[in-house]
């Protein structure tokens, strides 16, 4: 065999053997299974399990500075309903974040964006979901600016198609998917938004991808195969804890799949 066939053939047989460990593997909320979500606690916890990467979700509060935190108010996980729009960071964090998951996390305070940036290590990524409409974009600009963040490890994701488009339009040099779940008509049986009204805020929110639900019923391989041929570049999954499921959205060539479970999703990928 000369040279040049042996460097194709190794080429060939490394595409065809390293695709199993192509995806890359953020942990949801950080390791939200074992550790209260969104917390530093669950996103230093993530690293430990293997994760490529964390996803964090994130809303500003009164006086301008962007908290992570899932829900608008801090019932569910503070204990205590305050809106995170209407009062300042010092009063959501008079609250503590991780004793409803376990006394083990009692007193976990509410991360700050900054905080969270700053703790991602250099070789992973950082998945930022903003929960609000487009005026949260400029504070998230401000930051990055200020703490010189690396644009290349990061993935903007948002259900809000305008907040996608100004985020495009600020934020050029960063990576942005356009999320959406599915909901099924009881009556029809017909599942929306459709694949063409998917492709369609794909296309007018400017989006470099899309972060699907990982629904099986909708997200087939007729699915992605016709958002492929209308213009879609890349997509990912979210959120995926059953092995299965891994794998059958790591078939369809999910480029990243979320989890609360990075550790088990991790192992049956490489399996």
């Amino acid at each position: 065999m000369s040279l040049r066939c042996f460097v194709i053939a190794l080429a060939i047989f490394v595409s065809s053997n390293t695709r199993a460990d192509a995806q890359m593997i953020v942990a949801h909320r950080g390791a939200s299974f074992d550790a209260p979500e969104n917390t530093m606690a669950a996103f230093n916890l993530a690293w430990k399990l293997g994760a490529d990467g964390v996803e964090g979700d994130f809303y500003v509060t009164k006086d301008q500075q962007i908290v992570c935190i899932h829900d608008k108010d801090t019932k569910r996980t503070g204990g205590k309903k305050l809106l995170v729009a209407d009062s300042t960071l010092e009063q959501l964090r008079t609250l503590e974040y991780g004793k409803w998951k376990s006394d083990a996390f009692a007193g976990e305070p509410l991360p700050t964006f900054a905080e969270v940036l700053k703790s991602i290590p250099s070789d992973k990524k950082f998945i930022i979901e903003l929960k609000t409409g487009p005026e949260i974009v400029p504070y998230l600009k401000t930051e990055l600016e200020k703490y010189k963040a690396d644009e290349q490890r990061m993935l903007i994701i948002c259900f809000n198609a305008d907040t996608v488009a100004e985020c495009k339009r600020v934020l050029p040099g960063i990576k942005v998917h356009w999320l959406t779940g599915y909901k099924q008509d009881k009556t029809t049986g017909q599942w929306s938004p459709t694949r063409e009204t998917v492709a369609e805020t794909l296309k007018s929110s400017g989006a470099d991808g899309l972060g699907t639900q990982g629904n099986r019923e909708v997200v087939t391989e007729e699915f992605i195969a016709q958002l492929k041929a209308s213009g879609l570049k890349e997509f990912h999954v979210w959120t995926v804890d059953d092995p299965s499921d891994a794998e059958y959205f790591q078939k369809l060539g999910a480029i990243g799949i979320t989890t609360n479970r990075p550790d088990v999703i991790r192992a049956s990928l490489k399996r």
